[in-house]
C-alpha cells in the first residue's frame, strides 16, 4: 500500500477505469452467495477512534475536514488494515454528506456529536435546501477518496461504499443531532406526509446518484445504513422508509448489477421478510435479531453481522466463544461476519483483533 503515481480520476461515467487486480474476493463471492473457504470479516467503524493513530491524525484535524481531504480520507481508511488482516476496507465517510450536499450545515461537536445548527423545523424550511444538488460538485471529494483509496489497497481487498438511508438522513435534519426519542422527525410522519414524502424522494434520488458514482469512483460493494429503522412501527416503516429503500436497491442495481449492496435496516425485525424479493444481496443484522429465524425469512439473501459490540470488552476466552456461538447460527456460507453495529471509541485495540482472529481461524473449512 506505498504510496505511487496514480492517474487522474476521469468523471467520465461509464468509462472502465484501471484499478490494480483484486487478491482476495472472499467477501465478494460471500455477498453473491458463492462457496468460501472461510466467513469473511469488516467491521463498521473499523477506521475510528479506537485506533491511537485515528485519534493522533484527529486531533489536527476537524473531522469533516477528514472526510473532505481526499489523502486523509484514504490514510484512516487504510489505517485499521495495516494492523489486522481484514478482508474488506470502507471507505472514511459520513453519511451526513449528504445533508450537507442538499444545502444543510452539519458540524461535529466534541462531546456531541453531529449537530445541525439549523434543522428543518417545518416544510416550509424545505425552501432552504437544494433539493436536487450537483453531486459531482458536493460529492466529489468521496469520489476523489474512494479513488484515490482503491489504488493505494493495490488490491489486497475489496473497498467498500455506503450511504445513510434517507429515513435516516431525514430524522437528523429535522432532530439537529441525536434524539432519544426521535419525536420531532416523526411527527412530521403524522403531522406533513407530504412534505415527508417530498424530503425523502429527493434524499432518495441524490442518495441513488451518489452510490452509482461511488462504484464508477472505485467502490466494488456496497452498504445502504438505515440506522434508526426500527424507531418506526411497522406501518410506519412500510410507508417511510421501506418503499424508499427497495427503490435505491432497484435503481442502484439496474446501473450496477455486478456490484454486491448490503441493507442494514437496523432494528427492524418486522420488516426482514420483505427483503427476500428485493434487489439487494445481503442483509445486515443487529445483534437483537436471531441469524436462524432470518435465514428462513430469507432464503436466497447473504446475511451480515451481528456481534453485540459489547461482547468486544469481555476477555479473549468470552469473545471467541461468542465467535463459536456466531458462527453456529449464521453457518459459515452466504455469511459475511460483523459487528451489530459500529465498534465504540473505547474498544481494546487487542480485543477487535481477537474477534478478528477468531472468526478466521474458527470458520476456515475446505471448498
Amino acid at each position: 500500500m506505498a504510496d505511487k503515481v496514480i492517474p487522474a480520476r476521469t468523471s467520465e461515467e461509464g468509462k472502465q477505469l484501471a484499478f490494480p487486480s483484486l487478491q482476495n474476493d472472499l467477501i465478494i463471492r460471500a455477498a453473491k452467495g458463492l462457496p468460501t473457504e472461510r466467513v469473511p470479516i469488516w467491521i463498521m467503524r473499523q477506521a475510528g477512534r479506537y485506533l491511537p493513530e485515528f485519534k493522533e491524525l484527529r486531533a489536527e484535524n476537524e473531522f469533516f475536514r477528514v472526510c473532505r481531504t481526499p489523502d486523509l480520507a484514504c490514510e484512516v481508511t487504510l489505517q485499521p488494515l495495516r494492523r489486522f488482516p481484514l478482508d474488506a476496507a470502507i471507505i472514511f465517510s459520513d453519511i451526513l454528506v449528504i445533508p450537507q450536499a442538499m444545502g444543510l450545515e452539519v458540524l461535529m461537536v466534541p462531546g456531541k456529536g453531529p449537530t445541525f445548527p439549523s434543522p428543518l423545523n417545518t416544510p416550509e424550511d424545505l425552501s432552504r435546501m437544494n433539493l436536487t444538488p450537483n453531486v459531482d460538485e458536493t460529492l466529489g471529494y468521496v469520489f476523489d477518496a474512494l479513488y484515490l483509496t482503491r489504488h493505494r489497497l493495490e488490491g489486497k481487498v475489496p473497498l467498500i461504499g455506503f450511504s445513510g438511508a434517507p429515513w435516516t438522513l431525514m430524522a437528523y435534519m429535522i432532530e439537529g443531532g441525536g434524539s432519544k426519542t426521535w419525536s420531532k422527525a416523526k411527527t412530521w410522519l403524522y403531522k406533513w406526509p407530504e412534505a415527508s414524502h417530498k424530503l425523502l424522494q429527493a434524499t432518495t434520488d441524490v442518495i441513488v446518484e451518489y452510490l452509482i458514482k461511488q462504484v464508477h469512483a472505485g467502490a466494488q460493494l456496497l452498504q445502504l445504513f438505515d440506522t434508526f429503522a426500527g424507531e418506526l412501527s411497522e406501518a410506519v416503516f412500510n410507508t417511510f422508509a421501506l418503499p424508499y429503500i427497495l427503490q435505491i436497491g432497484e435503481r442502484v442495481k439496474a446501473v450496477h448489477p455486478d456490484i454486491p449492496f448490503i441493507v442494514f435496516p437496523k432494528g427492524a425485525h418486522f420488516a426482514m421478510a420483505a427483503f427476500e424479493s428485493s434487489s439487494f444481496d445481503a442483509v445486515s443484522l443487529d445483534w437483537t435479531m436471531d441469524p436462524r429465524k432470518v435465514r428462513q425469512q430469507l432464503p436466497s439473501k447473504t446475511l451480515q453481522g451481528n456481534m453485540d459490540p459489547c461482547v468486544l470488552y469481555a476477555p479473549q476466552a468470552v469473545i471467541e466463544a461468542e465467535v463459536e456461538r456466531m458462527l453456529a447460527s449464521f453457518g459459515t456460507q452466504k455469511y459475511i461476519a460483523n459487528l451489530g453495529h459500529g465498534l465504540h471509541p473505547d474498544h481494546p485495540v487487542e480485543h477487535v483483533g481477537a474477534f478478528i482472529a477468531a472468526v478466521q481461524a474458527k470458520s476456515r473449512q475446505p471448498l
